[in-house]
Formats: structure tokens, sequence, C-alpha cells
């Protein structure tokens, strides 16, 4: 009965692969606003394709029109989505060979500074001897213009007492993140965007900004928490936390090194 079926290496791999895309479509909608939007667009190709079949001509010439700037408003709508989803693949490749080229033809890799731990290093064990909060961002080779502009501009080179100054509980720029790139702190006060996994309940905002912005990017984040002073690392959608201070140094070394990798 089904012998007009006929499923071959071809017909597997695509059903894999839209699969897969399906897959991060629904990682990439979890937990925002995109299912309703999605379903409202199903709605109107559905209501399209009846009034098509029924032969209502203007009602179809209308939704036509509509759903021929759908694409265009999808990329509007889902910007920031699309703009983390093609982050991740990027994340996923910059280990390669070829990416590792691709950076060095556009100057990535050319006479870079080497990152010096050891201002952030002394800022935290201070802040967490005082128990004052902290959320530090590392940039690595993701591109966080978009979280630096949430933020207030600052640009100056990065020190232990500024940093100090910036997270004091009464200073004006002590709410937010601080992204920092190539030993210079680029802004203050920035949003950072929330996990949208499942985490324990005691963990406080700053540990969850601190794992939704390593989620996107490959930003190693420093965590100081204000009601315990424990600090933390977040790397690659996972976070170490109340590592001690003396051993802090190391372990954030080792994180940038496994990042730059």
């Amino acid at each position: 009965m089904l012998d007009f079926i006929h499923i071959g290496w071809i017909d597997v791999i695509d059903i894999l692969a839209v699969a897969t895309l399906m897959y991060y479509i629904y990682k990439m909608a979890k937990g925002t606003n995109a299912p309703s939007i999605i379903t409202g667009i199903v709605s109107i190709y559905i209501l399209w394709v009846l009034t098509r079949a029924l032969g209502m001509e203007l009602l179809s010439l209308i939704l036509g029109n509509v759903i021929g700037v759908g694409v265009i408003a999808l990329i509007v709508v889902f910007q920031p989505e699309i703009r983390q989803f093609l982050q991740t693949i990027g994340l996923r490749q910059r280990g390669s060979r070829g990416n590792k080229y691709f950076r060095k033809l556009f100057g990535g890799e050319k006479g870079e500074q080497e990152f010096d731990v050891a201002p952030i290093v002394r800022a935290a064990v201070e802040m967490s001897g005082c128990k004052e909060g902290a959320l530090i961002v590392i940039q690595q080779d993701t591109d966080l213009g978009f979280i630096a502009e949430t933020g207030i501009a600052v640009d100056a080179q990065v020190s232990a007492s500024l940093l100090t100054n910036i997270f004091f509980k009464n200073a004006p720029l002590h709410d937010g993140a601080v992204v920092i790139l190539k030993n210079r702190i680029v802004a203050a006060k920035c949003v950072l965007p929330s996990t949208r996994a499942q985490v324990p309940k005691n963990y406080g905002m700053r540990h969850r900004a601190a794992l939704g912005m390593s989620e996107i990017s490959d930003a190693v984040v420093v965590v100081v928490s204000e009601e315990t002073g424990a600090i933390s690392i977040a790397r690659g959608g996972e976070i170490r936390r109340g590592i001690p201070a003396e051993k802090f140094r190391a372990e954030l070394s080792a994180a940038l090194t496994r990042q730059g990798e």
C-alpha cells in the first residue's frame, strides 16, 4: 500500500535537520512571548488559506499582503532571539581552526594586550570581605556592544579602586553590571538578560543575570554576593559558586584560558 513512499538518506538528513531547527526555535522562544506571536501568525496563515479556498478575493488579497511582509516582521520582532541564535552557532564554532583563521584575517588576534586579572581579583576579594555586591562581565569574542549600550559609558582603565567605587552601595552606578574589554571598563550599570533555565530559588538576581549572560555569549562573569560575600564565576551557561578568596585568581585565570581556547 505504501510502495510509493521511498525514504533515502537525504530524507533522513532532511528530517533530522528540521527537527534540530525546531528544537532550537523552541529553546529560543521558551520563556518569552514568542509562542503567542507565532500562534497569531499561524492563525493568519490558516485564515488566508480558508479565504482563498472560499473565493473571498478581497480578504484573501489583504491577508496575502500581510503574509508577504511577514518575514520582515518576524526579523524585526525576533531580532534579539535571532541574534542570540546566531551567536550560539558562532560560539560552537569558535574553537575551530577555520574560525581562528577568520578572526585573524580581520585582525582579531593581532597585537592583543594580555589581560590582567589582578585588579579584578583584588576588587572582588575586597568587596567579598565587606559584602558589597558586584557583577563584572569580562568580554571575550562575542561583541557585547548591545549590553554596554544599556548602561553608562565609562571607558577607563581597569583598577581595583575604580571597581570598588562603582559597586559601593551608595554609588550611582552600583546597580547593574560592569563590562570589561581588553583591560578597560567599557560601561557600568548595564542590564543583563536573566537566565531562562530553571535555577534554585536561593539564586539571587545577580547570579541569574550572570547565568543569562554566560548562556548568550562566551563572556566570563564574576559575581560577588551582597548577602553572603561569596564569589562566583559564570561561563558557558554554568556557574561555580562559593570560590574561596585564595583560589579565586587561579579559578578566574583558568576560566579565561578555557574561554580563549
